[in-house]
């Protein structure tokens, strides 16, 4: 047996287990709550998890023969990277995994917010027949501001202009021609708010971006703007989103992802112009695969003293 261990604890595809159980001792405990985890991380060297797990600082120091720490998918602000640094330990996650399974539900939600499926879908099932109440718009010809461009942006992107959607991008760490190089015509992020019909948001959470479109950017944006985030929660102020839509700013969003995570019954998730899912972007069969595939090799690369392809810290 190796002597590295490996604990999950959010769960991982079987495809990615199989690949780590082939070179290490796995302990699967997908569930396990803080106090469990505090408790038992001191016995392994590798740590992987997805979303729900939070590796504070706390853990880190408990985790004194931890070498490495897993993110199975993109988003890695449940690790801190911070602690995760000063701790000497690496964390690696699998930003190629689920880039087309979030672009596919992108632009799924635009599409149920262009057409009001889901409003239909639940008026049939009462039994009602509003064909007049559910008059809808079209992506053809409109503009579609995508803030954030990187993998998943891009993705989106080039489903719009099958679509017939003039494609615009604002993306702080890229270059102008660059963005056109990937399909989208640059702008500054006022003037995307002003000319967009509808915007998607594409970004990580971080100090700089957490509630960034707040007031301000509400009051910036086109009347009856339709808005999509299936990136991370805090990206958007939710009570100034909530303003936005009772005073037809906004004329309606679709959100996979919420400040606080489940949301419960909130005022927004309940809100008639909302169209609500529970953080589903990367729940495809096909992403999990991947996921699980890349994160094993990554955590494994580490543990062997190899050079991850995808270090975050």
């Amino acid at each position: 047996m190796s002597e590295f261990r490996i604990l999950i604890t959010d769960g991982l595809d079987e495809s990615g287990q199989s690949i780590l159980r082939a070179s290490a001792q796995v302990d699967d405990r997908s569930g396990i709550d803080a106090e469990q985890l505090l408790s038992c991380v001191p016995d392994y060297e590798a740590l992987i998890v997805r979303g729900r797990t939070r590796v504070t600082a706390s853990v880190l120091k408990a985790g004194a023969h931890l070498k490495v720490i897993g993110r199975a998918g993109v988003g890695v602000d449940n690790i801190d990277l911070e602690a995760a640094r000063a701790s000497g330990v690496t964390v690696v996650n699998a930003p190629m995994s689920t880039s087309i399974a979030v672009a596919f539900l992108t632009f799924g939600l635009l599409l149920a917010l262009a057409r009001e499926i889901p409003r239909a879908d639940a008026s049939m099932k009462l039994g009602r027949w509003e064909k007049k109440e559910l008059e809808g718009t079209e992506l053809n010809d409109r503009i579609l501001g995508l803030v954030g461009f990187g993998r998943i942006g891009v993705e989106v992107g080039r489903r719009a202009s099958a679509f017939g959607m003039s494609v615009v991008a604002y993306d702080p760490l890229l270059e102008s021609d660059e963005i056109r190089r990937r399909g989208a015509e640059p702008l500054a992020l006022d003037e995307l708010y002003a000319c967009s019909d509808f915007l998607s948001f594409h970004l990580p959470l971080s100090v700089q971006t957490r509630d960034m479109v707040g007031e301000q950017a509400f009051s910036q944006m086109k009347q009856g703007v339709r808005i999509v985030c299936a990136a991370r929660g805090g990206i958007i102020d939710e009570q100034a989103l909530i303003g936005a839509l009772n005073r037809g700013q906004v004329a309606g969003a679709a959100l996979d992802v919420f400040a606080k995570e489940p949301p419960g019954q909130s005022e927004l998730v309940l809100h008639p112009r909302v169209i609500a899912t529970p953080h589903i972007g990367a729940q495809t069969a096909e992403a999990q695969s991947r996921a699980g595939v890349d994160i094993a090799s990554e955590v494994l690369n580490v543990l062997r003293g190899e050079s991850p392809r995808w270090k975050v810290t």
